[in-house]
């Protein structure tokens, strides 16, 4: 599969503003936490300061995945594939990408409690390590080479 990541730029705030309320808003409101402005909110957060990255593929745009590093690890974090495409490798390759620029520093992800993307992260080489009020935190630790690719 070749996918791209690029700097998500102005234009596509609110297409991937949408794809964030539809991958996230089953399970935001099952916890009692689905707010429209504080999802616009964090969007652009994340948004501003830069971290998110648009996949890509023959032109399409497929989703996004957040990306923020650190020290001694990388934080993702908004990691959203259009539901059309789930289930297709697109975003264990997107994962692969961000550790393509930074192989031997661990990832780190929080995941909504009880979410069905708990499976995906597992597939990948992450455990959960704990747990931040609605979230579960998942850690995937260093190690030389990628991330598990779908045949």
């Amino acid at each position: 599969m070749s996918l791209a990541l690029r700097p998500a730029e102005e234009a596509d705030f609110e297409p991937l503003l949408d794809l964030s309320v539809r991958v996230l808003r089953a399970d935001l409101e099952r916890l009692g936490r689905f707010l429209p402005e504080r999802r616009r909110a964090r969007m652009r957060a994340v948004f501003d300061a830069g971290e998110l990255r648009v996949i890509m593929q023959d032109g399409a745009r497929l989703g996004c995945i957040g990306m923020a590093p650190a020290a001694d690890h990388i934080a993702l974090h908004s990691v959203y594939v259009e539901p059309t495409f789930q289930g297709r490798g697109i975003g264990a390759a997107a994962v692969a990408a961000v550790l393509d620029g930074a192989p031997g520093l661990p990832l780190r992800i929080e995941v909504l409690r009880e979410s069905p993307a708990h499976r995906f992260w597992e597939r990948l080489g992450f455990a959960r390590v704990g747990e931040e009020g609605v979230d579960w935190l998942y850690e995937r630790p260093a190690r030389l080479g990628g991330v598990p690719r779908r045949a």
